[in-house]
């Protein structure tokens, strides 16, 4: 999603901020700016599209400056045009750059036109600048200014200001979207994401949430939210990154599953404000259709459709709405009807799925009050055909078998579920808070969850000479069990399938023996006593079951169970944890095979055909 890049140095910084925004492609965006102060103003050059564009115009009308602030947009407010992209002026004297969502812009953009000021875009941010000028009319100093300003903001912004007045320094505000000072030799940078500065530093500094600092070329002033001054030294960073690199890893696979925590982050980045989701993540319409929405069709395909699953268990008990899910392929060719007010949600990874965008072509057709895409990659068919987009901002993912793509996905769409919920109120406050807490605490527990990575790669030992293997689940852990048996069997190539466990007696008993591995996800949840009379009929069979389990199940390691602990400190976010170990084991699995991980035969990453 956006990025953002910023510096003070005693050089020439244009390539040092293009350089910056081209190690943010990843994220995703739609255009792409830069403003560098140069002679006495601040030059600006903006570009929609790539950053490869914007590099062009500053090859045909160079701009030269030490001090300058850049970046790249992923549209929200306002359409993706040049006059929308970052940076955004006010009187040519402020210029700003802002990641996050200002809640309300609307009622600031009518005082700020009462009083003179004039807009020349459609976006929230530029709503900043011309705030932040006009208290600066009344302040001793551009930090002064920024200070007044942010506690008149609601909402998430990480946001990087600079005025002519001023060139030796550079104001930067968080809440809710983080921000990375980076020191070099007698100059300083700021990036919303460390890898942007990476060719120019590796001592850096991260700002806390409510934080406001000023930067210069050898000092760093940062304000707590109490108005205290904070002392905070800069760290040596060992990060390195390529999206085409397979760094310290064998795979791509393995990267992008340890990559989680980080992509995770990247979802959230600027979309939880206090106790709530902020819902307009969804698109400028999305309070008004979320409200009124009266069931919900969802349309995906393989591991999207598994996270489809998932979002109708969080859909339901939270919303109260009914949601249906169905795969792509099949809704696009049967008769279908839509019910009345209902929203369509259509989730890709790549945005280019062919039967995925099929049957958003033909939902358009059939009367659905509005459709909503849960995509990775800005700019794709499904989202320009959406009325509305949420980015997972997964980050590019080059291992066909899909890891962090499903987990941001998953991740989405539990803020979707709590974003209906809020302008439903069909939860209280203190159980949207709950949800929202969860949600903060996901990236350090999925890295919890990696730290079993030796112990799950013992357990795959055992499943290298078999050629059939049964994965159980119940309630929302059932599309969870679904998505470990694709893993596995994509890219193992071991036969795998996924029952819901209270379906055992129904015909998969049968297969259960001694050469047939079953593997359950047992979380603490209020269907573990069912799921534990489901194991028994395994055992009694001769089945060999391997658990991964929540310590609080209390489930025995005994003859015929083999248990691996995993545990979630949320029933809301369980689902997501216990992807990561079945992850983990199809992985390793597929390793000691010798199978091709990253290209499993017969497969693509992206299937842009039927």
């Amino acid at each position: 999603m956006c990025g953002i890049v910023g510096a003070v140095a005693q050089r020439d910084i244009a390539e040092i901020l293009v350089e910056g925004l081209r190690r943010l492609e990843y994220r995703g965006y739609d255009s792409a700016g830069l403003a560098v102060i140069s002679n006495n103003q601040i030059a600006r050059v903006r570009r929609v599209g790539k950053v490869s564009e914007l590099q062009k115009a500053l090859d045909e009308e160079p701009v030269d400056g030490s001090s300058g602030i850049a970046h790249t947009r992923w549209a929200t407010h306002g359409e993706p045009t040049e006059s929308n992209a970052h940076p955004h002026f006010s009187n040519e004297r402020i210029a700003v750059v802002h990641n996050g969502i200002i809640e309300n812009y609307e009622n600031l953009r009518s005082e700020l036109k009462s009083q003179g000021y004039v807009f020349a875009s459609d976006t929230d941010t530029e709503v900043m600048a011309h705030l932040i000028e006009r208290e600066r009319q009344s302040s001793d100093s551009l930090l002064d200014a920024v200070l007044k300003a942010t506690k008149l903001l609601e909402g998430a912004y990480g946001t990087v200001v600079m005025e002519l007045d001023s060139p030796d320094k550079l104001v930067v505000a968080r809440s809710g979207s983080p921000l990375v000072v980076g020191k070099g030799i007698g100059e300083m940078f700021i990036a919303s994401d460390q890898l942007a500065l990476l060719p120019v530093t590796r001592q850096f500094m991260f700002l806390e949430e409510g934080e406001v600092a000023e930067i210069s070329r050898r000092s760093v002033k940062i304000l707590a939210p109490s108005g205290e001054e904070v002392k905070r030294e800069f760290e040596e960073s060992s990060v390195q990154h390529d999206a085409g690199d397979k760094g310290q890893f064998r795979h791509f696979m393995m990267k992008e599953i340890f990559e989680q925590p980080s992509s995770i982050s990247s979802t959230l980045e600027g979309r939880l404000a206090n106790d709530s989701v902020i819902v307009e993540s969804f698109g400028n319409k999305a309070p008004e259709l979320l409200a009124n929405a009266e069931a919900v069709q969802v349309v995906a395909c393989g591991t999207s459709y598994h996270a489809a699953m998932v979002a109708k268990y969080w859909i339901e008990s939270m919303v109260g709405i009914p949601c249906q899910v169905e795969i792509a392929s099949e809704y696009r060719y049967r008769k279908t009807v839509a019910v009345p007010n209902s929203l369509f949600i259509s989730i890709s990874q790549s945005g280019e799925t062919a039967d995925t965008l099929a049957a958003l072509r033909i939902a358009k057709e059939q009367g659905f009050m509005a459709s909503l895409a849960i995509c990775n990659v800005p700019g794709s068919s499904l989202v320009r055909e959406s009325d509305m987009a949420f980015m997972t901002r997964a980050g590019a993912e080059i291992g066909v078998a899909s890891t962090k793509a499903f987990t941001t996905q998953l991740t989405g769409l539990l803020m979707l579920a709590t974003a209906m919920s809020q302008t439903r109120q069909t939860m209280t406050e203190a159980e949207i808070a709950s949800i929202v807490e969860q949600l903060r605490q996901l990236p350090a527990e999925i890295n919890e969850a990696l730290t079993m990575d030796q112990l799950i790669e013992q357990v795959a030992e055992e499943f290298t000479e078999k050629d059939h293997c049964l994965f159980l689940g119940r309630g929302e852990q059932y599309p969870i069990a679904m998505e470990g048996a694709l893993k596995l069997k994509e890219i193992s190539y071991i036969h795998a399938e996924a029952y819901a466990a209270g379906e055992l007696k129904h015909g998969p008993l049968a297969l259960i023996d001694q050469d047939m591995p079953v593997v359950v996800v047992a979380p603490n949840n209020e269907l573990i006593e069912k799921l534990k009379s489901n194991m028994e009929e395994v055992r009694a069979r001769g089945g060999q079951l391997y658990v991964f389990a929540d310590e609080a199940c209390e489930i025995s390691e005994n003859s015929g169970i083999k248990l691996i602990h995993c545990s979630a400190k949320g029933s809301y976010i369980a689902p997501i944890i216990f992807t990561v170990p079945l992850q983990l084991l199809s992985y390793h699995v597929a390793v000691i095979r010798g199978t091709d991980v990253d290209q499993p035969r017969n497969l693509a990453k992206s299937v842009t055909v039927e």
